[in-house]
């Protein structure tokens, strides 16, 4: 008897884990998919068949290829990267601080790191107003803005992880003192758009509309260093997470520093908001919704948890930037108002389910 249990635990965890490795080929595929279908759909529609084409180099002169290349792949590669980066730091968050509404928009950290690069366009001119390729106000000075930004980012974290460490600090409390931190440096920016120029102003405000569209290659290639640098870094802590969501005590006793992991956690999280935010403004509910979503569906282990919550990030900001070239075609929407539209009653609803113990 004893060897037939010692045969079928093996049996039991390679199903366990093939299935959850099923679930992350399927979102790879489904990844893939919807990249074709944002280089193809447009105003412009694109064959199918010329995407291929153009992405081998097999078509360089056509209108086609350009629009593929120099237009929709920067935009798609932005989407991924700020769609990952934004559900990675909102998985590694929620367990970070065990609490389930955990997030870069709902902690607070988007709004900071949109009072960072305001304060940057304000007091330094980082923002000018010209006609280029991927918008008509952009960055000039593109590092020091992702710095403004990321200081901003890390005192409002600071603040938060200091408000965990006091006695009695629940869950509800940092989301509220979340939602204080982000009406504070919302009202911060406010107040530098009270006294901007017009250009200043302009630049502002199109941050506020958080859109995959102003990214060009430079802003890839940043987003792609940080964003890779982030995502490993959660995945080699992934077995530390999954000890902090069994209870600090539990963590603890087995080995993990708690607090170091937090503080770096929080560190990370910022500077990938930080990063995002800089180059293609707020973009709100990604890091929040996606995360539950596959926690319904491969449960909590990191080791599979974080790798999924990055695909689905990457899909639902794909999917969204490909209906906001659609839906009032030839105009283009900003993402961010779809991701509000759809995240806000996705996550409704997985509270509901929650709450009636489904």
């Amino acid at each position: 008897m004893s060897h037939l249990n010692h045969g079928r635990i093996p049996s039991a965890y390679t199903a366990y884990t093939r299935l959850k490795t099923g679930v992350i080929i399927a979102l790879m595929l489904f990844c893939a998919a919807l990249f074709v279908a944002a280089l193809s759909l447009g105003a412009v529609h694109v064959p199918l068949r010329e995407v291929p084409r153009a992405l081998l180099g097999l078509e360089t002169t056509g209108a086609w290829a350009i629009i593929i290349r120099d237009i929709r792949l920067p935009h798609a590669l932005a989407a991924i990267l700020a769609g990952a980066g934004l559900a990675a730091a909102g998985a590694a968050m929620q367990s970070i601080l065990r609490n389930p509404l955990g997030s870069p928009f709902t902690l607070g950290l988007s709004q900071a790191a949109a009072f960072g690069a305001a304060f940057a366009v304000m007091g330094f001119g980082a923002g000018v107003m010209q006609s280029t390729p991927t918008a008509a106000v952009t960055v000039v000075r593109s590092g020091f803005t992702a710095l403004t930004a990321f200081g901003a980012c890390m005192a409002a974290s600071l603040i938060i992880i200091g408000i965990g460490r006091l006695r009695g600090a629940t869950p509800e409390v940092l989301v509220l003192s979340g939602v204080a931190l982000g009406s504070l440096f919302s009202a911060g920016t406010m107040f530098l758009q009270y006294f901007a120029d017009d250009v200043q102003l302009a630049v502002m405000v199109f941050w506020t509309f958080g859109d995959v569209g102003r990214a060009g290659w430079r802003e890839v290639g940043y987003m792609a260093v940080v964003v890779g640098l982030g995502v490993a870094f959660f995945s080699i802590n992934r077995w530390n997470y999954n000890a902090i969501d069994a209870g600090d005590q539990t963590a603890r006793g087995l080995g993990v520093r708690v607090e170091r992991v937090r503080l770096v956690g929080m560190m990370v999280a910022a500077m990938l908001t930080a990063v995002i935010v800089a180059f293609l403004g707020v973009i709100g509910f990604v890091g929040l919704v996606c995360p539950h979503i596959v926690r319904r569906i491969i449960g909590d282990d990191h080791r599979f948890l974080l790798p999924a919550t990055c695909l689905t990030g990457s899909a639902l900001l794909l999917a969204a930037d490909t209906v906001a070239r659609l839906v009032l075609a030839p105009h283009v929407l900003p993402v961010a108002v779809l991701t509000a539209f759809l995240g806000a009653p996705a996550f409704l609803y997985l509270l509901i389910r929650r709450s009636a113990g489904s």
